[in-house]
């Protein structure tokens, strides 16, 4: 009986040149999404603060959004061998396609996108250094370190969804349709939110004795969950 053929976790999974150091360090930027939500995961466990789980979900809601973008599009990801060269792509005889399933819009260029977008808004527009019930994690910051970083944001961003044409998994307009994308649902989930916290709808919803239970219980792991994710916490904790 013939062996089954086998499959790779495409996750993790990217291509690259070896010879190519610039192609190798997109390797590692195609991995940042997947960072990004152990942070939040992490930050969610340790610090139970309420910000970073609305973000999160609008995070998540945005992939879903992207999942049914895809499979309405239903666009084919660039051959491989297409040369991208001043947002144009040159015909090889020969083309192979990288990732799997459809390409309009890019996914990691959607993700990257509200994370940048989402964490700018709340920095400059809704982040209260000098808030009057601040948590134990509150870190108050001047607005030129907020602005630094919502522009670090946004350059790292730009970087992870250029990385997505550098190792042709998919053509620059895919790839502009992802950022417009995440842009967009950012602000909408932001716009949601703030209507949520002026009209109170949080508060009650942490008022509820579920919510108490799970935010403000302690356990023996927690601190030394704390410590294990001291270090992401010390990027993001600015949003708490």
């Amino acid at each position: 009986m013939d062996s089954p053929s086998l499959a790779s976790l495409s996750l993790t999974h990217v291509h690259y040149d070896p010879a190519d150091p610039v192609s190798h360090a997109c390797a590692y930027l195609a991995l940042v999404p997947q960072a990004l939500v152990i942070t939040y995961v992490a930050l969610i466990w340790s610090t139970r603060e309420v910000e970073i789980l609305l973000m999160f979900a609008g995070q998540m809601g945005c992939e879903a959004f992207n999942w049914l973008l895809k499979r309405t599009i239903k666009e084919q990801r660039p051959p491989r061998v297409y040369i991208a060269f001043m947002f144009t792509f040159i015909s090889n005889p020969k083309p192979e396609m990288h990732g799997k399933g459809y390409g309009m819009p890019s996914s990691h260029a959607q993700f990257v996108a509200f994370f940048s977008a989402f964490l700018t808004l709340f920095l400059l527009f809704r982040h209260n250094p000098h808030h009057p019930h601040v948590s134990s994690t509150h870190a108050p910051t001047p607005y030129w370190q907020r602005l630094s970083l919502a522009l670090l944001s946004m350059i790292s961003a730009g970087a992870v969804a250029q990385s997505r044409v550098y190792l042709y998994y998919h053509t620059p307009r895919q790839v502009y349709v992802g950022l417009l994308a995440g842009v967009l649902c950012a602000v909408a989930w932001f716009a949601v939110t703030s209507a949520a916290r002026h009209w109170r709808w949080v508060d009650e919803a942490l008022d509820t004795p579920l919510a108490r239970y799970v935010l403000h219980s302690t356990d023996h792991g927690l601190e030394n969950t704390m410590v294990a994710f001291s270090s992401a916490h010390g990027v993001l904790s600015i949003i708490t």
